[in-house]
């Protein structure tokens, strides 16, 4: 009898220590449920016992932000060129304003296409698209102008509107009103300026960095090629004349896009799915620049 309950004895021990150790490891009864069985149960990520976020929960939830929105927390100005009713009010925009070098006119009417498809109604019509693209990547967009005012706004005004916003990037968008056959798209980046109003020494090395990732990316997303006629085919031209970039406080760049007044770089510039590309374009160099 005794070496029958031995036997038996000794075949239940073991069990009941194994026993032991996994309802030990599944979270016992000691501490809520919270271990890996009641985060199972309640579908939650390991959230320890006495409420402190749990480190892997955290950077899981942080990497999905990132994927998801990865421009949270970034503001970006987009600043469309011209206004589509500056032509009404030429006292008003040929008005000199300070742009820190010299003075210049408030504003231009822009150029346009030899069909009359004008330069502000393209650089709306690109910032809408661009605008859409940067949010949807989490970023705070604002514009310098949405079609909403009678004319401008001037050129110090722009400047003053992205510094306010403290913004972590602005873009001016422009297209050229060259002669046939010049082709092909520029960036401008802002030159060395400390006189007067003006002060780019801390912004011309970011704004460069800024100025040829959206080269880069915009010449892959729609297939043109830089400038035949400004840059030296690099598709970059430094300027010391622009109140928008001289008065810039905040990294900042104009892009034009390209020749209105070439019948094939016009015949892109007027085809909605190749604007789409273009503000695709410019969006993939900004994001770029915000991420490094």
């Amino acid at each position: 009898m005794r070496r029958t309950l031995t036997v038996a004895l000794a075949a239940l021990v073991p069990g009941a220590l194994l026993g032991w150790l996994v309802y030990e490891a599944l979270g016992g009864s000691g501490n809520g449920g919270s271990g890996a069985a009641g985060a199972a149960a309640t579908g939650a990520v390991g959230s320890p016992s006495d409420g402190t976020p749990d480190d892997k929960a955290g950077t899981l939830s942080a990497s999905a932000s990132a994927t998801t929105a990865p421009l949270k927390g970034k503001v970006v100005v987009i600043d469309p060129g011209h206004n589509v009713a500056n032509a009404q009010h030429t006292a008003e925009i040929n008005r000199k304003v300070d742009i820190g070098t010299n003075l210049k006119e408030c504003d231009t009417t822009g150029t346009s296409t030899n069909a009359g498809y004008s330069e502000a109604k393209f650089t709306l019509d690109v910032a809408h698209r661009l605008r859409t693209l940067l949010q949807e990547q989490g970023a705070t967009v604002k514009l310098t102008q949405d079609g909403d005012r009678p004319f401008g706004p001037c050129v110090d005004e722009r400047a003053r509107i992205g510094n306010a916003a403290h913004a972590d990037a602005v873009v001016s968008i422009h297209a050229d009103g060259s002669a046939q056959g010049n082709r092909g798209f520029h960036v401008i980046l802002p030159g060395l300026v400390h006189e007067g109003a003006a002060d780019t020494r801390a912004i011309v090395a970011p704004s460069k960095e800024l100025g040829q990732l959206i080269a880069d990316d915009f010449a892959h997303s729609t297939g043109s090629s830089p400038s035949n006629y400004i840059g030296d085919g690099t598709g970059l031209d430094t300027r010391k004349d622009l109140g928008g970039l001289n008065l810039s406080t905040v990294p900042k760049v104009f892009i034009e896009c390209g020749n209105m007044r070439d019948t094939k770089d016009a015949a892109l510039l007027t085809s909605g799915a190749w604007r789409q590309e273009a503000a695709l374009g410019i969006s993939e160099g900004i994001a770029g620049f915000l991420r490094r």
